[in-house]
């Protein structure tokens, strides 16, 4: 049979053009029997990443790729080091399991490399770029290319450090943009007390540096972009510290690529022009080289020469300096007092050091961290000789150096306030006048409101409709003396902390409701929006105007106890924040109306979760592990960290609150005491506070410290890991208190029983036996046996051999019961009266 030449022509045309079809359409994924072969390609469902082979501008090499629209933007590489020198490369699933890829000769060039590998696996491509390995049956991911990147950050990919086993994920560079193989440059995270940095480094040496992390920007890169404040991070709870970011989809695609010469290139897609274009590089001058001037010296790209030394100081090597060798840095030009005193160069009155205010600067590498205020920060740098330098961050806190200042640039806007430390003839004179007008009106002030406070006292005990005026005098300045008298009429040491630490709070600070705000926000403290009700009175959830949510904790009208303790949660909370305390927005006071206004935490409190057999399973023993070192940091800062030094006394886990994401806050400071700067320990008339968490100095003699806290800590550690109560009865003989079992336990090498089902996993089997004796630590029976907060932490994130522990207190549960039903039974003639807190959480 014969065809016609046009007949033919046609049979042709339609043979190749199926061919083209067949080779170019990209498959769905990859198997053992679905294979890429180049040039065909694997794309993302979106249709914007494609998977396959390319060539780089300049090369006659082949690679395996991933990159965004076109080959002109390669996000990620395989096979970067072993490149294909020609086009007969596959992409497919190996006998082991894994995706390799394979030269002509079948040779595997490239791997996922995962061993043991049981069941069938597949590859597939997700629309963010992201190629995986997974179980075929189970969907189980084994390998992914988020966590071997190339030279790219993509959105929600995550660069990170595991604390534990130091395993890494960070970018590598090109070697030129012909190369794709790994080159000079890398970048990833540091972490230093817990604050976040990412370094470029060239082969192992610093190159560039971000500066701290405050949970939002990098405080060292000036005017950020609307794109870098999209940066997230921090712990995971499995100790990988990550940072990466997301992107609004309004805003586009945007990577962030480590180029060939160490530089970090924002680049974002212009739909106008089809392509990817720059918008911000991490090295505008060489001010933004690692260390390039030198210690205790300043880079400003906008000065010649660009290196300076701070003031105060003087170049190293003079000669060098000149001809702009600036390596060396500069050193301090007159010694510190605290470096005379120690030398016996003058006598010790010699004139204290002070601080030279440096604004608007990139603050230098190797800082210290720690969660407290502005002018405790300043206290502290002073008082340690070895600190040299702080600076504050909303976001972070306090940070202070105690090494050479490495890394400093001068920006002209962005960046933060830093007091490096100098001698006193270093000073300004006018700095020092107006030091000195400075402390003369602070003296003048605190005397000031702490007459007014005096007052301010007496009258709220004695007429507590008057409140709301004498907090509104006190914001406006009226202020007298006072002398305050207790029931009886006698001077009642016991509120000395109220009275004189009330001073120290800038009521113009605290927000002050009216009750119309307060009953609007409740809808007139409407029935359904009851959270609890305690000794106090109830605690309902209210939302403002602006669509704060809040909780409203309510003091009973009939109540005639609980003044004091108002008074005293807003004179300490008012002072203080910490991620792991409970924010105080507010209190209302009048006519006999007394509210105290929270923020809101959806969760309740610990105890909902962790004693109700139906929602204990929500909290696994990650989640409780992180609520454990929560509380404790929170401790730490009550105890060391913060303006005051604070004794809670009244920790328990319905004041452990829990906001959206069961992160724990310590709440309910009506019982909290503030310590003066030389007090280690106060004996009390008054023991406040909840039996089954109280110390046993504390119950039976009224002494109070900060080992009285970290006894109530170790008691919710104990409850947390075993998911039982402390009040509760536990063993055959149904006499022994919830600690009295653990030591049994523990000291029989029983401690698995203590666990609580619902949390036990083989692989935390060590971590959590780490905290049960941890706990054992904090209630020993002896103040002086117990850890300290900082040891308890640092407890919990080392891996050293913990002392053993000696006998928990309150081994049976009948004998503490008997001493508060005998401390009960005399509390008319006795010198010690209890409250038995019970406070549902907010």
């Amino acid at each position: 049979m014969r065809f016609s030449s046009h007949a033919n022509l046609f049979f042709v045309l339609f043979v190749l053009c199926f061919h083209v079809l067949d080779v170019c359409t990209a498959i769905d994924s990859i198997t053992s029997s679905q294979s890429i072969k180049d040039p065909e390609t694997l794309r993302s469902e979106d249709g914007n990443f494609t998977l396959g082979f390319f060539t780089p501008q300049n090369s006659t090499n082949r690679y395996v790729g991933i990159w965004w629209k076109s080959q002109s933007t390669v996000v990620w590489v395989a096979n970067r080091n072993q490149p294909l020198n020609d086009s007969s490369g596959i992409v497919t699933i190996a006998k082991d399991g894994n995706l390799v890829v394979l030269n002509g000769q079948k040779q595997v060039i490239w791997s996922t490399n995962v061993s043991k590998i049981l069941s069938n696996t597949s590859s597939e491509f997700s629309d963010s770029g992201k190629l995986v390995l997974m179980e075929t049956t189970t969907g189980n991911i084994l390998w992914d290319s988020f966590h071997q990147p190339s030279d790219t950050l993509l959105p929600s990919m995550k660069l990170s450090i595991n604390t534990k086993t130091n395993k890494k994920v960070e970018l590598t560079s090109w070697e030129s943009p012909s190369n794709p193989s790994i080159g000079s440059f890398s970048s990833g995270v540091v972490q230093r007390f817990h604050i976040i940095e990412v370094f470029i480094w060239n082969e192992t040496r610093p190159y560039w540096r971000s500066g701290p992390w405050n949970g939002g920007v990098f405080l060292g890169i000036p005017n950020m972009s609307t794109y870098l404040n999209g940066f997230k991070g921090g712990d995971d709870g499995e100790g990988n510290t990550d940072i990466y970011y997301t992107v609004p989809s309004e805003l586009g695609f945007v990577i962030y690529m480590l180029n060939s010469k160490g530089q970090y290139e924002q680049k974002l897609w212009d739909a106008e022009k089809n392509e990817m274009i720059i918008r911000w590089t991490s090295k505008v001058s060489d001010c933004d080289v690692y260390g390039i001037c030198g210690p205790f010296t300043s880079c400003n790209a906008q000065s010649k020469p660009i290196c300076s030394c701070l003031k105060g100081f003087e170049p190293r090597n003079k000669e060098e300096w000149n001809g702009k060798n600036w390596t060396g840095g500069c050193v301090r030009r007159t010694p510190l007092k605290c470096e005379r005193v120690k030398n016996q160069n003058t006598s010790t009155d010699a004139k204290k050091d002070g601080f030279l205010k440096l604004q608007m600067v990139k603050v230098p590498d190797f800082l210290e961290g720690s969660p407290v205020e502005s002018d405790i920060c300043r206290s502290k740098c002073l008082e340690n000789c070895s600190c040299v330098a702080y600076s504050h961050d909303d976001g972070i806190g306090c940070m202070s150096w105690t090494a050479n200042l490495l890394d400093m640039q001068q920006f002209s806007e962005g960046g933060l306030d830093l007091y490096v430390r100098v001698a006193h003839s270093e000073l300004d004179k006018g700095t020092n006048t107006k030091i000195i007008i400075t402390t003369a009106a602070i003296i003048a002030i605190v005397i000031m409101i702490t007459s007014a406070c005096a007052c301010f006292m007496w009258r709220t005990s004695k007429h507590p409709a008057k409140v709301w005026q004498l907090i509104n005098s006190v914001r406006k300045g009226n202020n007298k003396a006072f002398v305050q008298f207790n029931n009886e009429g006698t001077p009642e040491h016991e509120s000395h902390s109220v009275i004189e630490e009330l001073s120290q709070v800038k009521l113009q600070e605290l927000l002050l409701f009216d009750f119309k705000r307060a009953a609007a926000a409740t809808d007139n403290f409407h029935l359904s929006n009851k959270l609890g009700q305690g000794g106090f009175g109830p605690v309902y959830k209210g939302e403002l105007e602006d669509g704060q949510e809040i909780a409203v904790k309510r003091l009973s009208r009939a109540s005639i106890q609980g003044l004091e303790e108002f008074m005293n949660e807003i004179v300490v909370i008012s002072k203080l924040q910490h991620r792991n305390l409970v924010k105080l927005f507010g209190c209302c006071v009048e006519g006999d109306e007394k509210m105290l206004i929270y923020e809101y935490m959806p969760n309740k409190s610990l105890d909902v979760f962790i004693f109700d057999p139906s929602k204990c399973k929500l909290l696994g023993w990650r989640k409780r592990s992180s609520i454990i070192e929560g509380i404790a940091r929170g401790l730490l800062y009550l105890h060391r960290d913060s303006r005051l030094k604070i004794i809670h006394r009244d920790l328990k886990a319905s004041n452990i609150l829990l906001d959206e994401e069961l992160n724990p806050k310590i709440s309910d400071f009506g019982m909290a005491r503030i310590f003066g700067g030389t007090q280690d320990q106060v004996n009390t008339r008054r023991v406040v506070g909840t039996y089954g968490y109280m110390s046993p100095e504390y119950a039976m003699e009224g002494l109070f410290s900060e080992k009285s806290d970290v006894f109530s800590f170790g008691v919710l550690v104990l409850e947390i890991v075993s998911g039982r109560r402390n009040s509760s009865s536990y063993g055959n003989v149904h006499a022994l208190s919830l600690l009295g079992f653990a030591w049994i336990q523990w000291k029989e090498g029983n401690a698995l029983s203590l666990i609580d089902p619902e949390i036990y996993d083989p692989s935390h089997h060590q971590d959590i036996l780490r905290c049960i004796h941890i706990g054992l630590l904090c209630v020993q029976e002896l103040a002086e046996d117990r850890p300290t907060m900082a040891a308890v932490i640092s407890m919990l994130n080392s891996e050293f051999v913990l002392p053993p522990p000696t006998q928990s207190a309150f081994i049976q549960r009948q004998k503490m019961l008997n001493l508060a039903l005998s401390e009960e039974n005399r509390r008319f003639c006795s010198i010690n009266t209890v409250s038995v807190t019970e406070i549902q959480g907010r």
